[in-house]
């Protein structure tokens, strides 16, 4: 008999084959699968006792959590969707995503009680307000301690719902069905080898893209959770000594934070094995930075909200074992080759393959059994990207002789000055390897010779310094003469959105303004 392919299957795998082993860590709470699972049961016990109907989308609002790693299996298993917000949007966006989305409850942390008060009069559809601190224990407490999923799930029943960041328009909605978790799940586990050895810490935000995949893969595998509310470099430190921390993600901002630490040698971290680093494009010097700080290895990896999200990862092939360090870690810092099961391409303005020469550069396309469903409710927007079978991600690259893929800039950071393009993260890349720089972001700012030109806004390391011809000789000897940043701005901070992405569309808004458009 067939059976659904649906992520409840990998917690019903934890409690049969890791009943006894502490699953989650959550500060001073720690809780063996069998606790866990019989939590996710209360919460969906409680649901329905509530008046949630299947198909209904919950919200939640809040830090990484056990709570929210309960809803991931609570709110789902009854065939309701699971709706986690980002808490760095706007209240506008908030209200927006979750009047689109019709959804009928929301979870929050007491920390955003005046944010959740100011949003009641403006959400028509959400019924219950339950604050985690003050009413979630006693929700659980009321409920059943038991639950049977219904039979009747199907592979492309809506399980979760995650929006964009929205930065040039109204957030989307991106529909993930228990297929796609599911495939993106075995996916992950066989082309990272995860295993019940695996201790992870949660730093990159839950609410982020299906929390890059780890409520399931680490879940199925039996390996253990450890939560942390926010990223903050000291506690990660601590968790990985305290915790013996086995592997944990970033974005390269956090990366450049944690190794930067000032007390950073004092810690015992000699349990990590790797670290992975996504959301954004990483420099070969940050790689080599982090596996120089941490001592374990480093890979890069790549993937998007629609593609569940992971797509690659930069492991170094075993063939290429031989390269020197210098080449392992231009290969690390790559995005990376697809995981099993993943078809990926590059395609030009026809949509016609792009040879894979390393040079040619091309947009990144998809084929996999993890590619969402569609957008929530614009069937347009959603054939537009899916056209010919494969999902158009809007990120362009280039893919080596070794089948690597290098993302070289998104469609809207390209940088055209003069008739030529110029990729921004090939400048950043540039600009971060100078000794001073500790962060940086290259936009497009208005030129009336050249239409348009590159712009390097830069935050100095604790302690450095560097002029703005410091950094722009510098940048001769590393790219050619129409790419090196025609200006630096110097800024004690970069704006970053709840991932730690740095937020360009901000940091433009200061250069174009009085323009009727963003591309001159």
């Amino acid at each position: 008999m067939n059976r659904t392919l649906t992520p409840i299957r990998f917690k019903q795998r934890a409690v049969s084959q890791f009943p006894d082993k502490i699953g989650i860590v959550d500060g001073d709470k720690r809780f063996t699968y069998r606790q866990y699972a019989e939590r996710c049961d209360r919460l969906t016990n409680a649901l329905i006792n509530s008046g949630v109907a299947r198909g209904e989308r919950v919200a939640w609002f809040g830090y990484n959590s056990h709570e929210l790693l309960e809803a991931y299996y609570g709110v789902v298993q009854m065939g309701s969707v699971l709706l986690p917000l980002n808490i760095r949007l706007t209240p506008e966006e908030i209200a927006y995503i979750l009047n689109n989305s019709e959804s009928v409850a929301l979870f929050y942390n007491a920390d955003f009680q005046p944010l959740v008060d100011a949003l009641r009069s403006q959400c028509g559809t959400v019924k219950q307000y339950i604050a985690i601190e003050s009413q979630y224990e006693s929700l659980l407490s009321a409920a059943g301690a038991s639950f049977t999923p219904p039979p009747d799930i199907q592979d492309d029943d809506l399980a979760e719902l995650f929006y964009t960041s929205g930065t040039t328009a109204n957030p989307k909605g991106v529909m993930m069905t228990h297929r796609n978790l599911y495939m993106h799940a075995m996916q992950a586990i066989g082309g990272l080898s995860v295993n019940e050895s695996i201790v992870q810490l949660h730093t990159i935000p839950l609410f982020h893209v299906n929390g890059w995949g780890t409520p399931h893969t680490l879940t199925c595998m039996g390996a253990r959770h450890v939560m942390t509310r926010r990223f903050d470099p000291t506690e990660v430190l601590e968790l990985i000594q305290s915790e013996r921390v086995t592997n944990f993600a970033m974005v390269p901002t956090m990366a450049t934070a944690l190794i930067h630490h000032p007390k950073i040698k004092e810690y015992d971290l000699s349990s990590l094995d790797y670290v992975a680093i996504g959301g954004a494009a990483s420099a070969m010097e940050l790689m080599r930075d982090v596996e120089r700080a941490l001592g374990c290895r480093c890979y890069g990896g790549y993937g998007l909200t629609e593609t569940t999200p992971v797509l690659t990862q930069s492991f170094v092939k075993n063939h290429l074992e031989g390269l020197s360090d210098e080449d392992k870690w231009r290969r690390q810092a790559m995005a990376g080759y697809p995981m099993p099961g993943v078809e990926l391409d590059i395609f030009d303005t026809d949509d016609k393959p792009v040879p894979h020469d390393g040079v040619s550069v091309g947009e990144v396309v998809v084929r996999a059994d993890n590619v969402m469903h569609g957008y929530w409710k614009q069937p347009e927007d959603t054939a537009n990207v899916m056209r010919g079978g494969w999902f158009h991600t809007g990120d362009m690259g280039v893919i080596d002789e070794e089948g690597y893929l290098l993302i070289v800039d998104r469609k809207k950071d390209i940088i055209i000055s003069g008739g030529e393009n110029i990729a921004s993260i090939e400048v950043e890349k540039a600009v971060f390897s100078h000794p001073a720089v500790f962060e940086c972001a290259v936009i497009a700012v208005p030129d009336e010779r050249w239409g348009e030109v590159p712009k390097a806004l830069v935050v100095l390391k604790p302690g450095e310094s560097a002029t703005e011809k410091d950094i722009i000789d510098y940048c001769r000897t590393k790219l050619p003469g129409f790419k090196v940043p025609k200006s630096i701005d110097f800024f004690d901070a970069l704006p970053k959105g709840g991932t730690g992405k740095i937020l360009k569309k901000e940091l433009r808004e200061k250069y174009w303004s009085g323009y009727d458009k963003r591309v001159h």
